[in-house]
């Protein structure tokens, strides 16, 4: 329809769009007459997403472990099904032996290294993994802390990928205090037995700020082969007669041989702890062991597994 004023050929030229003006339903094209390839450009950009949208998430969960998030369940605990026997312990109510002779026997450099691992180290691993040879030097404790609580128990080269990446992720947000106190709460120690608390109660009928040194050591025996540790009916670890030779080297080795003979190579179990920044007791806490977090009574759920085993 005409507007008033408006000349004529106007209002033939808003009905028929001029053959040299782009149309903005149509992609542009360029002066050779090809459309440009914006295909390989937002595929990228999908890419980098798939790729960077997981570290992120990993980032955000390390971040609320930091801040005192701790579930109940891990995908260990998960994978090997229920009744599973934990309960969270604070690592202000751990005997200070038990985390010397953690870090004597899992991770020396735990509290000095910085980041999960040793650049070094695990390039060795990898090679000796994909030559078939025996691992020179095992996993870190940031290493398995996250295979514990986000992995499943593989040895393949894609889950040791993932794990050296998450690893790296929790360890630079982590404190070494906190990686310590997440792993020895989620560490197996027998079937379907999981963390000090639970452990030190089933094995030794004590809670886990009361374990002498040798108990401590004993209990770094049994992470290797946790399914095949028991417990003897009198209390204690089970090391009688029929009991499987690889736990009964594997057991008396660290208690006797190697967590001693590296706890004096780290200067002392009060060295050994500094290392993290403990320079205190657990009897330093001795007024909060009424708190939830202490497991200065035992748990029910030990108990029931006592009871189930000795009829």
């Amino acid at each position: 329809m005409p507007v008033p004023g408006e000349p004529r050929g106007a209002v033939q030229a808003r009905g028929k769009r001029s053959v040299t003006e782009p149309d903005p339903a149509q992609p542009p094209v360029s002066s050779d007459g090809k459309k440009p390839k914006r295909s390989k450009r937002k595929w990228r950009r999908k890419l980098l997403l798939a790729l960077i949208a997981p570290l992120v998430l990993v980032q955000i969960i390390a971040f609320m472990f930091s801040m005192g998030v701790t579930p109940t369940r891990t995908a260990y605990m998960l994978e090997a099904g229920e009744p599973n026997v934990y309960q969270f312990v604070s690592i202000n109510h751990m005997s200070r032996h038990l985390l010397a002779a953690t870090i004597a026997h899992e991770d020396e450099q735990l509290g000095t290294r910085s980041g999960a691992f040793d650049l070094g180290d695990l390039q060795a691993r990898a090679q000796a993994y994909f030559e078939g040879k025996p691992d020179p030097s095992g996993s870190t404790i940031p290493q398995q802390l996250v295979k514990n609580i986000f992995l499943w128990d593989d040895q393949n080269a894609v889950r040791k990928g993932i794990e050296a990446v998450l690893a790296t992720q929790f360890s630079y947000t982590l404190t070494p205090q906190r990686t310590l106190e997440l792993y020895l709460n989620y560490a197996q120690f027998g079937p379907h037995l999981y963390g000090v608390c639970a452990a030190s109660w089933y094995y030794f009928g004590t809670p886990p700020w009361n374990m002498s040194d040798y108990q401590s050591a004993q209990l770094m025996g049994v992470l290797p082969l946790p399914d095949l540790v028991k417990r003897d009916p009198n209390g204690g670890i089970y090391l009688g007669s029929g009991v499987n030779p690889a736990v009964w080297n594997l057991v008396n080795g660290a208690a006797n041989v190697w967590v001693p003979r590296q706890i004096v190579g780290l200067g002392g179990w009060q060295a050994a702890v500094a290392t993290i920044g403990i320079t205190d007791t657990a009897d330093s806490h001795a007024n909060q062991r009424s708190d939830n977090d202490a497991c200065s009574t035992m748990p029910q759920s030990v108990n029931d597994r006592i009871q189930s085993e000795t009829g």
